[in-house]
């Protein structure tokens, strides 16, 4: 079982906002809060955002290179998935592939793909409720 993410980031204040509600909106609830960070927790397992003093100057977050590409969650519903991805705009994401979605993954995977200002991704999956009609599965 995962224990936690920590997801290091250029601004905290920035960060928070996007990431705090959607996290919450997914049933996280904020867990710690100090200086340099935030963590919100589901169970046993939480996430973590955090400005570090260790973090090294330089480019910004790049999701296209070697190391995390994004964090996937489920979510009960396809209408769910709409009502996020329909709120998501207002919260500091932008929904990915709007001409495909929810099925830019494939004619069998309901999804929706959002990124925020700071170029990361989280993709959300239905888990009922999400027949393609042109496949015929879900």
């Amino acid at each position: 079982m995962l224990h936690h993410v920590e997801l290091w980031v250029q601004d905290l204040g920035r960060a928070a906002g996007p990431w705090g509600w959607l996290l919450e909106r997914l049933g996280y609830e904020q867990y710690q809060s100090w200086a340099d960070g935030r963590s919100w927790r589901a169970g046993e397992t939480y996430i973590v955002l955090e400005q570090s003093p260790a973090l090294r100057p330089g480019e910004p977050y790049d999701r296209m290179r070697p190391g995390l590409n994004h964090l996937a969650f489920h979510v009960p519903s396809r209408a769910d998935l709409d009502a996020l991805a329909g709120a998501a705009p207002e919260h500091g994401w932008t929904l990915m592939f709007p001409d495909r979605h929810p099925y830019a993954g494939g004619p069998g995977h309901c999804a929706g793909y959002l990124e925020n200002g700071d170029g990361f991704e989280v993709e959300l999956v239905a888990r009922e409720g999400g027949r393609s009609p042109a496949s015929g599965t879900g």
